[in-house]
């Protein structure tokens, strides 16, 4: 195969898992140097990409929890069960543009820089959030409100495509290069951050409100925290610089037929990136957002309950990506990786189990089902973002993150729920069991670097 300008210039810097040697990046500001301006500018980074996440997780876990309370008004109809399986369809229909997004605003990021992409990318998340809480309810408008609905979620699913991508490549060209996974790590913390959030506002509406007025229209306000959180994102990513990596690749842009060479000699781990992703991504949705309505449906738990027992939780997800992220700094990422999705895999259908038995509590399970996700999800950014060479990096990790998220994350609602009005609730377990063991497979398409020096990607 030719080798492309693009490769040749860059070499295979930011693909060490192919085997390559990252270049050194220069002393410039926004860079992971070891002065103590690099370090600051480093740690603006690393707070630039992870309030993104807060934004992103909050808005669509704020909709999924939320989505029982407003169903009713925004879905015509006087069908509870198709009222609530509509509005969950509109919590995956974001995720089905994501892919396109991905590559459309990934093209932006290689383009125009990463700093320019999170700041395109939040600006129109927050605007969608609070036409949201505007909405009109089908009750005034009709039809027409479902269909309000559905296309702010595209046009977020369109701008969040490209938003975690391009924070994950962010991270990876400013952080310390012996903290790069614990970097990963805590950007991602931003994810659960929001879902925290999320359950926050969810339980204060509830105490304050109760079912009837959260149902009467106070689910707006969590829409209406969710702009805000956007314009704090915003102000927050003013001070950010762009990343010293990128700025050394900028001079040579490759062509279109460059890039598809590019692509197409990194499709293994095109494939890799998806299959790792579909099985953490449906551990993701099952622990985070599913699992209270999960519980409440198992009889274990009411929803108010269920929704105030993840708080605590949560926290300790977060604690346990820092520290395999400091576990894959000094053994490895694959590794740790592969013991973390191994144990998810193994691990989900007992503890489901011993909740539906009543054998173990609400809270004890889903701390323990929390603590199996924190690998797959804390290393994931850091470990994607380094498969691929800087001027394709967004896209190409984008793509088949956004892809799989989307087929796999952003239906799991849906399926879940699609399951248990069948009766067959307690298969969901198996397939997120299912999903992970898949995803283990997935690992040993990475092909491990060839220098001993790469440790910490190995």
């Amino acid at each position: 195969m030719d080798q492309p300008r693009a490769k040749t210039a860059e070499g295979n810097a930011g693909c060490p898992l192919a085997g390559g040697r990252a270049a050194p990046s220069p002393p410039t500001p926004g860079g992971g140097g070891e002065g103590g301006n690099d370090a600051r500018q480093s740690r603006r980074a690393l707070l630039a990409a992870t309030v993104g996440g807060v934004v992103e997780s909050f808005d669509w876990t704020v909709y999924a929890v939320l989505a029982p309370f407003f169903a009713a008004q925004v879905f015509p109809g006087d069908d509870p069960v198709a009222q609530l399986l509509g509005a969950y369809l509109g919590f995956a229909v974001g995720f089905v543009v994501r892919p396109l997004g991905s590559y459309l605003m990934g093209r932006i990021a290689d383009a125009r820089g990463r700093r320019f992409g999170l700041t395109l990318s939040m600006a129109v998340i927050s605007a969608a959030s609070a036409l949201i809480a505007a909405l009109p309810t089908a009750g005034t408008v009709g039809a027409a409100a479902p269909v309000l609905l559905v296309g702010l979620r595209l046009v977020q699913g369109l701008s969040m495509g490209g938003e975690n991508p391009s924070a994950a490549a962010y991270v990876t060209e400013t952080a310390p290069p012996a903290l790069r996974f614990l970097y990963s790590a805590l950007s991602y913390s931003g994810v659960v951050v929001g879902n925290i959030l999320s359950f926050g506002v969810l339980t204060l509406l509830l105490t304050i409100l109760g079912n009837d007025g959260v149902t009467g229209g106070g689910w707006r306000i969590g829409f209406l925290a969710a702009a805000a959180l956007g314009l704090l994102a915003l102000w927050i990513r003013r001070g950010a610089q762009e990343s010293a990596e990128f700025t050394a690749h900028a001079a040579h842009r490759p062509t279109g037929r460059e890039r598809r060479t590019l692509l197409r000699a990194h499709a293994r781990h095109l494939l890799a990136v998806f299959l790792i992703t579909l099985g953490a991504t449906v551990g993701y949705y099952f622990g985070t957002t599913y699992l209270p309505h999960y519980a409440a449906q198992l009889g274990v738990a009411s929803d108010t309950a269920s929704a105030a027992a993840m708080l605590l939780p949560l926290l300790a997800l977060i604690a346990a990506m820092a520290g395999v992220g400091r576990l894959a700094d000094r053994f490895g990422a694959l590794p740790t990786l592969r013991a973390g999705l191994a144990l998810l895999a193994l691990g989900t259908v007992p503890l489901m189990t011993a909740l539906a038995h009543r054998a173990l509590p609400m809270w004890l399970v889903t701390v323990g089902y929390l603590l199996l996700i924190a690998a797959p999800i804390g290393l994931a950014n850091v470990l994607f973002a380094r498969l691929f060479p800087v001027a394709v990096r967004v896209v190409a990790m984008g793509v088949p993150f956004t892809l799989a998220t989307g087929l796999f994350g952003g239906t799991f609602p849906l399926l879940a729920q699609a399951l248990a009005n069948t009766g067959r609730l307690t298969l969901v377990p198996w397939w997120a069991a299912g999903a992970a063991a898949l995803s283990l497979l997935g690992t040993y398409l990475i092909r491990p670097p060839t220098s001993p020096t790469r440790k910490e990607h190995a």
